[in-house]
């Protein structure tokens, strides 16, 4: 009578797991590398054939190289938006002779992002933690119309509050201000829950940057995030670079008891670069609000076009993420080490090269040419710390010098600098690693500096990082305990996934 009770026959359930457990890997094969590079498509397939149960789902939830198609709607829109707007503008302003090698870089980026080279000229170059927050808070107190914030983590803390202060005398100024930080990026900082109360609270219109809200129907691929860092003043002021809004100790415990620190690099720009900076922010606005902003909305008046001049640049906005089919900013970064002949430095706190990348800069080596990579002696990521350093042999061996910067800092500033003493001297900065995540999963946001004196700025700042750290060999690195090396090999595997 109690037959219907019994258990299943352990064979048969045994049978069927095979049988699951083949199809997933059959299926697999067939299906992952498709529209993948070779390493991602490698560490997925890892990951599901050994781990089934594990890799299978992290796939489908992480896997998709794509956004949802709204965002990719938007990007499409923006983007012919931004090529009508643009439509009789040149490649790089008239006024300028640049080389045939520099002209073609800057022809790829606008083919990519469809941003021309314009003019601008840097009104501060910050490479101090709260001398970069003082300077930001100073053009908040002289905002009359438009304050816009981009920036990836925002933290309302002791070291940030005169900028929230200062926020809150703009909104009583009538000055309308605009705030998106992202959803992720920023919800494991402390404060974060009380965060959008006080915005709130001082008149800031906020919004999150790629929200999991399931419970209200907007979820989508959490390692997918927008990592953008601007702030923007009456369409004629903006800064840019690789800080975030929020202490240097990033406030987290195990950062207090290490006693790190993060060194940064912020730009403060003034001319029409900026209304490219503004192209960007509105499409971000959009995608997460569904207003669309209006000159009006941005600025006072109209831009104010520079002529030329000694401390005029000449700068193209190159933007990037999975709304960018192309990686835009990968092709940037290979141009600039194809492109160098003297001296190729590259500064980047997480450096994971993909293929391309890697072969370049050794490349770059074998030709000659000097390559200097500026890292951390100690990161702040376990995974990302050990897939990096797996990559020091082959660098070394090509003859990279890679230099260390001593903890307990962690040198955050990224950027890519080639020939810096010569005419042909071309650089880049901005909010994006060197790294896969950055290349693919990231929204980020780089300036190309192909004329002024950005260059020299970021040739000194190079000078004072490589006085304050120690230089890695071969021979030292050909010493690392085999414990380490086998970890290192073991994160390598998560590369592609970075």
């Amino acid at each position: 009578m109690l037959d219907f009770l019994a258990l299943p026959d352990p064979a048969w359930l045994q049978t069927t797991f095979l049988i699951l457990d083949y199809a997933i890997k059959i299926i697999a094969v067939g299906t992952v590398p498709e529209g993948r590079k070779p390493a991602a498509s490698s560490a997925w397939l890892l990951a599901i054939l050994v781990i089934p149960l594990v890799g299978l789902p992290l796939f489908l939830l992480m896997g998709s190289p794509y956004i949802n198609r709204r965002r990719h709607r938007i990007q499409q829109e923006a983007d012919t938006h931004i090529r009508d707007v643009q439509r009789e503008a040149p490649d790089f302003p008239d006024h300028w002779t640049l080389t045939p090698e520099l002209e073609s870089i800057i022809k790829l980026n606008r083919r990519l992002t469809r941003l021309p080279a314009v003019t601008g000229h840097s009104k501060g170059f910050y490479t101090n933690y709260h001398e970069a927050i003082a300077a930001m808070t100073a053009a908040v107190d002289r905002a009359e119309h438009s304050v816009h914030v981009e920036i990836y983590i925002v933290s309302w803390d002791t070291t940030t509050e005169p900028f929230f202060r200062a926020l809150e005398r703009a909104v009583q100024r009538g000055v309308k201000v605009r705030l998106l930080f992202d959803h992720v990026g920023s919800w494991k900082y402390p404060g974060y829950w009380t965060l959008g109360r006080k915005l709130t609270r001082i008149g800031v219109e906020w919004h999150v940057m790629l929200p999991l809200q399931p419970w209200k129907w907007r979820f989508r691929r959490p390692d997918l995030r927008n990592h953008r860092k601007m702030l923007l003043i009456d369409g004629h002021t903006g800064f840019i670079g690789s800080q975030n809004l929020i202490d240097s100790s990033y406030l987290l415990r195990g950062n207090r008891r290490r006693g790190l620190n993060w060194v940064d690099l912020m730009v403060e720009l003034t001319g029409p670069v900026v209304s490219s900076m503004e192209m960007i922010f509105a499409t971000d606005w959009f995608a997460e609000t569904n207003e669309a902003l209006t000159t009006e909305d941005i600025m006072a008046g109209p831009p104010v076009p520079l002529n030329r001049g000694s401390s005029t640049n000449v700068l193209q906005l190159v933007p990037s993420g999975p709304g960018y089919t192309t990686e835009p900013n990968l092709r940037l970064f290979n141009s600039l080490a194809h492109h160098a002949k003297e001296r190729l430095v590259l500064c980047s706190p997480y450096f994971i090269p993909d293929e391309t990348l890697l072969e370049s800069v050794t490349t770059a080596c074998y030709r000659g040419v000097r390559v200097e990579l500026y890292v951390n002696e100690s990161s702040d990521q376990f995974i990302v710390s050990h897939a990096q350093s797996s990559y020091y042999r082959a660098l070394l061996e090509a003859g990279v010098h890679i230099y260390r910067y001593p903890a307990p800092a962690i040198l955050h500033s990224k950027y890519m600098l080639a020939d810096p003493d010569t005419d042909n001297a071309v650089g880049v900065l901005g909010s994006s690693n060197m790294d896969m995540r950055s290349f693919g999963l990231n929204y980020e946001v780089s300036l190309l500096v192909a004329h002024g004196d950005l260059i020299e700025q970021l040739a000194e700042l190079t000078t004072r990082y490589q006085e304050r750290s120690t230089q890695l060999t071969l021979e030292q690195w050909s010493k690392r305990n085999i414990v380490l090396r086998y970890i290192d090999n073991v994160m390598r595997l998560t590369s592609g996934l970075q």
